[in-house]
């Protein structure tokens, strides 16, 4: 039986640099993706606004890991191979562009009405109305729970390893099989998770502060 020291750790401390790589593709194509259901489902077009709304529904009322056996077990299925990594990259973008764009379409919506009626007075198009004064003040209002949402996809990470992607939690439990040194080893991955998520956290609390403090004055 292997003993655990310093090559398993850094096994596990690499593993943890996938976690957030994928992390990090997650939220920006699902965030790409997310901020064009976002103003779908702001537009005034009956159609757009529908379709958003179904995509959201639905992918809000199944869990993650139902999306990544589906984009990993279901294509296999029908002949389409993808690597464990664009799997999990494919599923939870998916997954984020929902949430992130409920979290934005509510900030849009939070922005006054009078800011609108204002831009328009000034002969701006709907184009220009969006870019020039209402996500600015938008983006403000979506900061704090959009960090807020980035710790949860960090943590939603972990459930990547039953396509057989190594990550922070698969990494740990390899180690684990190998050493049975349980309480070492997964003392060090939920310190890593708390060293991830932690600050971010921090970051999250202090801009709903900063932002809350803003919009009063």
């Amino acid at each position: 039986m292997q003993t655990f020291g310093w090559p398993e750790a850094y096994f596990i401390l690499r593993a943890a640099s996938w976690t957030i790589a994928l992390t990090a593709i997650a939220f920006i194509i699902g965030g790409i993706f997310g901020g064009v259901l976002a103003i779908m489902r702001l537009s005034r077009v009956k159609l757009l606004r529908r379709f958003a709304a179904g995509y959201i529904l639905v992918i809000q009322s199944i869990p993650v890991l139902m999306v990544l056996f589906m984009s990993y077990y279901g294509l296999s299925a029908i002949g389409i191979e993808l690597p464990p990594f664009f799997a999990a990259s494919a599923s939870l973008a998916i997954y984020v562009s929902a949430y992130l764009a409920e979290i934005w379409r509510g900030s849009i919506e939070s922005v006054p009405r009078q800011q609108w009626e204002a831009s328009a007075s000034l002969a701006l198009t709907r184009g220009q109305q969006y870019r020039y004064i209402i996500l600015p003040q938008a983006a403000r209002i979506s900061l704090p729970p959009t960090v807020g949402f980035l710790v949860q996809l960090v943590k939603n990470t972990s459930i990547v390893q039953v396509v057989g992607f190594v990550d922070l939690m698969r990494a740990g439990m390899l180690v684990n099989n190998a050493t049975y040194q349980a309480f070492q080893i997964f003392t060090l991955v939920g310190a890593i998770y708390f060293a991830i998520c932690f600050p971010l956290s921090r970051l999250s609390r202090h801009l709903e502060k900063v932002m809350n403090a803003s919009r009063s004055h």
